[in-house]
C-alpha cells in the first residue's frame, strides 16, 4: 500500500439512461478506473459543485465490502485485469473501432465504425446496414453517449486503423 494520502473523487457509472454516483476516497483517479469497470471520474467544476452537499455514498477504495452497484463493477474489473488487451486503449487521444452486430436484421446496423475520444465517448460513428447503406452521425445525433470503458479487454479486439475508419466515414452519407 502506498503512503500517499487519499483524496475524494466524484465517480459516475453512466449506463446511458441514468447513472450511479459515489464519492470515492482513493490515492488517484487511475487507481479508481483500474479498480472499477465502467466508471468515470468527474472533474467538471460545475458538476462537482452540484454534488458537494449531496448525500452520496462515500466509499474508501480499500474497503472490502462495496455498496450495491459498485461491488459488481469491482468484480467485473477483477475478472478483466488478467485478460489480454486489458487497458490497451486507455490513455489514447482517439480510438477507432469496427464492431459487428450479429443480431442485426435488415432495419438495424450490421456494423458500427466508431471514433472514441480519450474519455471513451463517441466522437463520430458510421452505421453500415446489410444492404450496404452507410450512415454517418455525430454527437448532436445521439440522445445518449455514455462512455465506453477503454480498459475493457473486449473492446481492444475491435480496434482498427484510423484510415479504415476515415474510409468508412467518407463513403457514408449524413443522417436525414
Amino acid at each position: 500500500m502506498s503512503d500517499e494520502p487519499k483524496k475524494r473523487f466524484l465517480v459516475l457509472h453512466d449506463y446511458g439512461m441514468g447513472g450511479l454516483w459515489w464519492w470515492i476516497h482513493a490515492r488517484s483517479a487511475p487507481q479508481i478506473v483500474t479498480t472499477f469497470a465502467e466508471v468515470e471520474i468527474i472533474e467538471d467544476p460545475e458538476i462537482l459543485a452540484r454534488f458537494v452537499d449531496d448525500d452520496l455514498t462515500e466509499v474508501d477504495i480499500d474497503t472490502a465490502i462495496m455498496p450495491p452497484g459498485l461491488d459488481g463493477l469491482r468484480e467485473q474489473r477483477n475478472a478483466q485485469r488478467g485478460l489480454r488487451g486489458f487497458g490497451a486503449l486507455a490513455g489514447r487521444d482517439v480510438v477507432h473501432l469496427r464492431r459487428t452486430w450479429e443480431e442485426a436484421d435488415d432495419t438495424e446496423p450490421a456494423v458500427y465504425f466508431e471514433e472514441l475520444g480519450p474519455d471513451g465517448r463517441r466522437l463520430r460513428q458510421v452505421e453500415v446496414y446489410r444492404d450496404g447503406t452507410a450512415i454517418r452521425t455525430g454527437p448532436d445525433d445521439w440522445p445518449f453517449n455514455p462512455p465506453n470503458d477503454l480498459y475493457d479487454p473486449e473492446l481492444a479486439r475491435w480496434e482498427i486503423d484510423p484510415h479504415e475508419f476515415e474510409q468508412a466515414w467518407c463513403q457514408a452519407r449524413s443522417e436525414d
